[in-house]
């Protein structure tokens, strides 16, 4: 199964998905990309460590992406220049296959979530007042069960998952940890195979 049908089949399974939108004014309107490609072997999604200096959620583990601006044509406008200004990624190198449920965050902003690919090798060109270190994670890494932790909490009258993921010497948590469930979820197996299985398998090998 080729790269291409792969992403096919998840830019599928997200058109066919009835989304959940959240329409808060009260919050701060912001867009991430969960932008995923194979690198050695192995599809990895993209994830930066914040620096100290930035504003909201310093030194944690996110998506690229950030606030919308007034200029923003839209919210997918907004994620391709965040991921631009974060990362050094153009836009016209993001392929969109599509977008997963809103997210609130506990600093209230309301995030519009989309995925996408990007070419592998990519210069990427990580902002130093931004960004302190540039993750790239397997998916496989993220579907470990050793990898994954589970906590219930009790929200609103009733009881709630939260998951967080470690990867390495990090923590995966928050807001970041569920938009990757969300994506995990919604395509269980799709990811399993690696890059250079489906090589091997493949007729010209």
């Amino acid at each position: 199964m080729s790269d291409s049908t792969i992403e096919g089949m998840i830019g599928g399974v997200l058109s066919a998905r009835k989304k959940v939108t959240v329409r808060d004014q009260s919050l701060m309107p912001a867009a991430v990309l969960l932008l995923m490609y194979p690198k050695d072997g192995k599809y990895c999604i993209l994830l930066q460590k914040r620096t100290d200096g930035v504003e909201h959620h310093k030194g944690e583990i996110s998506l690229p992406g950030g606030s919308k601006d007034p200029e923003d044509r839209d919210f997918l406008d907004t994620a391709l220049r965040e991921v631009h200004e974060e990362m050094g990624i153009r836009p016209e190198d993001v392929t969109v296959l599509g977008d997963l449920d809103d997210v609130v965050t506990r600093t209230q902003f309301g995030i519009r979530v989309f995925v996408g690919t990007i070419p592998y090798p990519y210069p990427f060109k990580p902002s130093p007042v931004e960004i302190a270190e540039v993750l790239e994670v397997p998916v496989v890494e993220l579907m470990s069960p050793a990898n994954r932790r589970e906590e219930a909490r009790w929200v609103d009258g009733r009881v709630s998952k939260a998951y967080s993921y470690a990867y390495k010497e990090h923590l995966i948590f928050g807001a970041t940890a569920q938009i990757v469930t969300q994506f995990l979820e919604l395509l269980p197996g799709t990811l399993e195979l690696s890059h250079s299985e489906r090589r091997s398998d493949s007729p010209e090998s």
